[in-house]
């Protein structure tokens, strides 16, 4: 799988666990930065790492930033793209088997880096189970809707 990988410099801490994890799995990995600590606007990095699942050249994206709630809210503002905050291994896995979540967003600072891979593996490893979900994911409004 090719996965879009965007953070601000408040999840740069988290990124070189997170590519370590993608590599380990055999997943390839587009990253659309931050390399910088130095104070930076998350939505320069999660719109084009969502854009790139929207246009299909990634399969899914991972945004991550202080508390992941920015990166939920810019990426869904894409057509397309169903972003999601999550808080455990629980509401990932849940996020893709009711929701098809393709973006998954992290709050790098409020958990640990092994509690933030453990929601990352729930995600990547779920598969969406359609059926009644697939109806209800029918029904979100479509751009200019």
């Amino acid at each position: 799988m090719k996965i879009a990988l965007g953070c601000d410099h408040g999840a740069l801490h988290f990124k070189p666990a997170l590519k370590d994890y993608l590599k380990s799995k055999g997943h390839e990995f587009v990253d659309f930065g931050t390399d910088s600590t130095e104070s930076c606007d998350y939505p320069d990095f999660g719109i084009p790492a969502a854009m790139s699942v929207q246009k299909g050249e990634c399969d899914r994206a991972i945004l991550s930033c202080t508390n992941g709630i920015g990166m939920s809210i810019a990426a869904n503002k894409l057509e397309g793209i169903r972003a999601a905050l999550v808080y455990s291994a629980k509401t990932a896995a849940t996020t893709r088997k009711h929701h098809d979540s393709n973006v998954l967003c992290l709050g790098a600072q409020e958990f640990s880096n092994e509690e933030l891979l453990s929601f990352v593996e729930a995600w990547m490893t779920t598969e969406f189970e359609g059926g009644r979900h697939q109806r209800r994911v029918d029904k979100y409004p479509k751009a200019g809707a």
